[in-house]
């Protein structure tokens, strides 16, 4: 079972959000949280697999929360962030905080229960339609050019391919099959990328590589 814990100050949507999940034979609601504080809280004492985190809490807000659970003893739980289309700032707080993937809130139910079961399993995931918007906004802040390829450690041509395919959204099974390798071949190259960059997970590998214009969004 994938247990999940449910932080929104909306009542109604985790009353929801509890019908929903509890239709699933794999999913179960560990506890619920209307704060902040309350997430971090709830998230010590339940010790959930996913949280379901809320940006706009009243106190201390979903950022916050999530910054302080993914700082936490491990095992930690993954944060999949509910968030909204036109929020970019708070999208990039919320990836800088070490949130492990975003859905828009106008999700379907089928990719809110999908999200939960990626990021589970240890894959970023960011909705399409955030990716591209916020990946627009990191490029155009981008680094002087001098400064754009320089790692201590260069990545290999095996290391940039599974870095561009992290940028398309690919999980570790479809980048082994496109690559024709397996998928433990995939976690660690995977985690030589992360090492590589200095940065927690995948998502945050893959703003580095725009932020940095290591690659181009047109490619």
């Amino acid at each position: 079972m994938i247990r999940v814990l449910l932080a929104d100050d909306d009542v109604l949507v985790r009353t929801g959000l509890r019908v929903l999940l509890e239709a699933e034979s794999d999913l179960e609601v560990a506890g619920e949280a209307a704060t902040g504080t309350e997430a971090v809280a709830a998230a010590r004492r339940h010790r959930p697999d996913v949280v379901l985190m809320d940006v706009r809490m009243p106190g201390r807000d979903g950022i916050w929360a999530t910054r302080r659970i993914v700082t936490g003893p491990e095992p930690r739980p993954r944060v999949l962030v509910l968030t909204t289309f036109d929020l970019d700032q708070v999208v990039e707080d919320a990836l800088a905080a070490g949130a492990d993937g975003f859905l828009l809130k106008r999700s379907s139910p089928e990719q809110l229960v999908a999200g939960i079961r990626v990021v589970h399993a240890g894959d970023a995931l960011v909705a399409p339609e955030v990716t591209r918007r916020l990946l627009t906004t990191l490029a155009g802040r981008r680094a002087p050019e001098r400064h754009r390829l320089a790692l201590p450690d260069p990545l290999t041509e095996r290391e940039v391919d599974v870095l561009r395919a992290l940028a398309e959204g690919w999980s570790n099974a479809e980048i082994a099959a496109a690559l024709s390798v397996s998928v433990e071949t995939v976690r660690t190259h995977v985690k030589r990328v992360l090492t590589k960059l200095g940065v927690r997970d995948r998502t945050q590998a893959v703003v580095w590589a725009y932020r940095t214009g290591f690659l181009d969004l047109e490619n």
